[in-house]
């Protein structure tokens, strides 16, 4: 108790709280009595010895209370915030604010000179550096910026408004009316010229009726001149009349529109399910003898040449793969419309031999008498207006460059009675297919090379160019947007042709115009009897006159043509010879590009301890190429072949040269044997090794290249053997029979040709097993489909349905839609799939995946055609041995392919 009784002492009773609380409050009275009476610079020193005692929680608890009390007002955010997020924001900024922000600080001054910062707005300008900054550089970017802008040339508002002007200067007072004045002379001009022309045409028109004695007195007294213009006026508007015939018979009722262009039927299949093929599509919107061009989708970036279509000339946009010829004529008839063509161009993949026409159909001279392919061109002929109107078939491949394609052409013309045309494949600095379509072209051109009668030449002139990187954007472009622009296609084309229709006819016409229909359909026929029977009686009197000017011609003529000819012959021989030694000095110079950019410095590196590539990698990308280098360049080719080229004379040889170099193609075969290993592992390296990666970025795409990256300077080789035997035909074709060289090019041609086959077939099955691993990884749930000599023929989506009740009548089942399939033909197979589609939201394209559910041999496999009925359309069954699929497709048109080219498979699956 005494304890407790003690006042002012230094012991704390820690057991009685309420002690030790009034202890507490007695003791900080006092030093609040002292802080009071200390200085500042005192009570200062203070509190700099108790925070100086206090622990990391009293600290905080300080920092907070002070917070609250002196809320902090200025704090530099790009202290506090995280790198990335300051960046960004001063991304928002312009360059003249980020200059004045760089002068805040130097922290702000680090920060706003970034190149992530500047290289955007030097970019949007095209302004590139010349250089890569280094690791440890920054601020290139600003600096380049500056140097740009600095060295631009620019006007002000006042001195811009001397010069140029500005957009609201008044208009003379007179120019308003001048205006008006010049469109009342036009008007003026056009409707006298459209008065005399109906007044000729009234003078010269045929009477109304016809047969009677009057009309063919009429006609006799008539000028041969002015009948020859009355035939072609009445034929102009016999085909217009026909042309009107035609549309208002598609816009009749089905049940009661009548097939008036002939029937067509399903190949291979059932006589009883053969089926009526109805145009769907009327053609008035071009000229009465169109021009038209088929295209293949083989052809790279075939957008862009069907683009440069000119207006008039009417495009057919054919797939290259699963396609027959039978198919093909079908596009070419419902695109004429029952009409004949002034000139069909081809425009496909070829070479100076053969046309690459469809997948497996390639035209030359060994089955160009087939029956297939024979009646193939005799349609196709007779789509075309007959030669002394003017008719003529131009095909866009250089086969006019090679005996073998002029052979081809030769028979092509005694088959069809047509002109045949193709270019000469003779171009400056290259001889690749899509340049030589620029060259000269066989015979006389009238009207100019065929290239400006079909396409836009600018337009085709850009796709030369970038042909090849358009094709790499479209592949992608291409499989992301097939299901959106299949469907958008298919509803423009019907709302324009719904809206031609209806703008040409009134609906009441539509549905009375039966009886007058019939009629013009009968008058028609007998019309165009009467016309072929005219035309006919007008060739033979054309050719007669033309064998007669042939007997007439003298010998002095004839020898100065042969002299002509001659010299002729001999200038194309020189222009291939130095064709052939341009080519193989650039091929060369591409092969030295590869190792003086690639090969030389990584070697070097693997020398100096610091290796970009092992010894083993380099050895696997480049060893097979600087043997192609050595073989070209030291090997006394490129030596020989300067040598005798700049000594041309007529009698120079260059088939030795070509023949011994033949005897050393084992060098390229172990490239293209190992061009995929090469490939791969050159991707390999790139992912795994930074300093490859880096190696590839610094040198891909330079001037140096050629703006070619290395994979694309490893294609050269491939390209090369193309060149080669197409080069080796042009220089066979224009050497005399008697030459001494003409054996030793036969020999170098065979062999080259040969060769050429080996890097094709090559070819061939990489994209096969390409397409093969395609197919296997989008369905799913599929077997193994990759064995030998398998490949992809065509891919087909059908709507799969069932049948209520088979006991009913054909024409009057009824059907219900249960699935959506594709179909995968394959040469030996057929893979059923489902095909779901789903729609991603926010998303306009659909997301498709297919699930596997059957598969069926060909040679196990039945088709059988459905025929229209009011309940389903396109329609035909699949039958297997364990179970049968009724199938239908959206369009006619596929259908007719899908069976024309399913048959063709289960034909070849058969006879194999």
């Amino acid at each position: 108790m005494w304890s407790l009784n003690i006042r002012f002492s230094t012991w704390t009773p820690i057991a009685n709280k309420s002690l030790n609380k009034q202890l507490f409050e007695e003791r900080a009275s006092l030093i609040n009595h002292w802080f009071d009476l200390w200085t500042d610079k005192q009570r200062k020193q203070f509190l700099q010895t108790i925070l100086m005692r206090c622990s990391k929680s009293q600290l905080k608890f300080t920092q907070n209370w002070l917070g609250e009390r002196i809320p902090v007002t200025k704090v530099d955010f790009t202290r506090m915030l995280p790198r990335f997020i300051s960046l960004y924001i001063f991304s928002f900024l312009s360059p003249r604010e980020l200059c004045a922000a760089a002068q805040v600080d130097w922290h702000w001054k680090f920060i706003t000179e970034q190149d992530c910062l500047w290289m955007p707005k030097c970019v949007k300008f095209g302004w590139f550096l010349p250089y890569t900054p280094a690791d440890n550089e920054y601020s290139a970017w600003k600096r380049h910026y500056i140097d740009c802008a600095t060295s631009l040339h620019y006007f002000t508002p006042r001195e811009a408004t001397e010069i140029y002007g500005t957009l609201n200067e008044p208009k003379a007072e007179n120019e308003e009316q001048e205006e008006r004045l010049r469109e009342k002379r036009l008007r003026k001009m056009i409707w006298e010229r459209l008065a005399l022309h109906k007044r000729e045409l009234f003078k010269t028109r045929l009477p109304w009726t016809s047969g009677t004695r009057s009309s063919r007195s009429l006609k006799s007294r008539l000028q041969p001149k002015q009948a020859q213009a009355i035939q072609d006026r009445a034929r102009l508007h016999t085909a217009a009349d026909k042309q009107l015939v035609l549309a208002s018979l598609k816009s009749l009722p089905s049940p009661k529109r009548q097939n008036v262009t002939g029937r067509r039927s399903y190949p291979g299949l059932p006589n009883k399910h053969c089926q009526s093929v109805y145009q769907k599509y009327s053609s008035f919107a071009y000229p009465l003898e169109p021009y038209l061009v088929l295209i293949s989708s083989q052809i790279p970036a075939f957008e862009m040449v069907l683009d440069s279509i000119k207006p008039g000339v009417i495009p057919v946009l054919y797939e290259h793969c699963g396609m027959t010829l039978e198919s093909l004529l079908f596009y070419v008839e419902k695109a004429l419309d029952g009409r004949k063509a002034k000139s069909i161009g081809i425009f496909s993949n070829g070479d100076s031999r053969e046309i690459n026409l469809l997948q497996g159909c390639r035209i030359n001279i060994k089955n160009i008498l087939s029956p297939e392919v024979r009646e193939f061109w005799e349609k196709l002929s007779g789509c075309v207006i007959s030669p002394e109107e003017g008719g003529q078939v131009d095909i866009f491949v250089p086969l006019a460059a090679s005996e073998a394609g002029m052979e081809v052409l030769s028979k092509l013309t005694h088959l069809t009675g047509v002109l045949f045309r193709t270019p000469t494949g003779i171009a400056t600095g290259s001889f690749q297919h899509k340049i030589s379509v620029l060259s000269d072209w066989l015979g006389k051109q009238k009207d100019g090379p065929p290239i400006s009668t079909y396409f836009t030449e600018v337009k085709l002139q850009i796709w030369l160019r970038l042909t090849e990187l358009l094709e790499e954007t479209l592949k992608s472009v291409r499989k992301q947007m097939k299901p959106y622009l299949s469907e958008l296609q298919k509803n423009i084309s019907g709302r324009i042709i719904g809206k031609l229709m209806f703008g040409m006819m009134s609906s009441a016409n539509i549905h009375t115009n039966q009886e007058t229909a019939q009629r013009f359909t009968d008058e028609l026929a007998e019309l165009s009897k009467r016309s072929y029977v005219r035309a006919h009686m007008q060739r033979g009197a054309k050719v007669s006159k033309v064998r007669l000017n042939k007997h007439m011609v003298t010998f002095q003529e004839l020898f100065i043509v042969k002299d002509k000819l001659q010299k002729d012959t001999a200038d194309r021989r020189t222009r291939c010879a130095w064709e052939l030694l341009t080519s193989e000095k650039n091929y060369v110079h591409m092969l030295e590009t590869v190792r003086n950019v690639y090969v030389i410095p990584l070697k070097a590196a693997l020398g100096s301890n610091r290796a970009i590539l092992s010894h083993n990698n380099v050895q696997i990308i480049f060893s097979d190429i600087l043997d192609a280098l050595q073989l070209n360049r030291y090997r006394n080719f490129l030596n020989d072949l300067t040598e005798r080229v700049q000594e041309w004379s007529p009698t120079q040889c260059l088939g030795e040269l070509f023949t011994q170099f033949g005897r050393h193609l084992q060098t390229y075969t172990n490239f293209f044997n190992n061009y995929t290993i090469i490939l791969k592992t050159i991707d390999t390296c790139r992912e795994t090794i930074p300093l490859f990666r880096a190696f590839l970025k610094r040198h891909d795409r330079t001037a140096v290249t050629n703006m070619m990256r290395l994979q694309e300077l490893l294609l050269c080789p491939y390209k090369r053997f193309e060149e080669y035997l197409n080069l080796l035909y042009a220089l066979r074709l224009y050497t005399p029979p008697e030459h001494a060289d003409r054996e030793d090019l036969t020999s170098a041609i065979k062999m080259m040709k040969q060769y050429k086959e080996y890097i094709n077939q090559l070819k061939l099955n990489t994209s096969r097993d390409e397409h093969m691993i395609t197919a296997q990884r989008v369905i799913q749930g599929c077997p193994n489909l990759l064995e030998p000599n398998r490949y992809l023929i065509m891919v087909q989506d059908v709507i799969q349905f069932s049948c209520c009740s088979e006991e009913i009548c054909v024409s009057f089942r009824l059907y219900e839609h249960i699935h959506d399939l594709r179909l995968f033909l394959f040469n030996d197979a057929l893979v059923i799939s489902h095909r779901r589609i789903s729609y991603i939201p926010f998303e306009r394209t659909p997301k498709t995946t297919y699930q596997f559910l059957a598969t069926v041999a060909l040679h196990r496999l039945v088709v059988e055609d459905i025929p229209h009925t009011k309940y389903i359309k396109n329609a035909f069954t699949l039958q297997g041995p364990k179970r049968k699929w009724i199938c239908s497709t959206e369009d006619e048109d596929d259908k007719f392919t899908w069976l024309s080219t399913l048959q063709s498979a289960i034909n070849c699956s058969m006879k194999n």
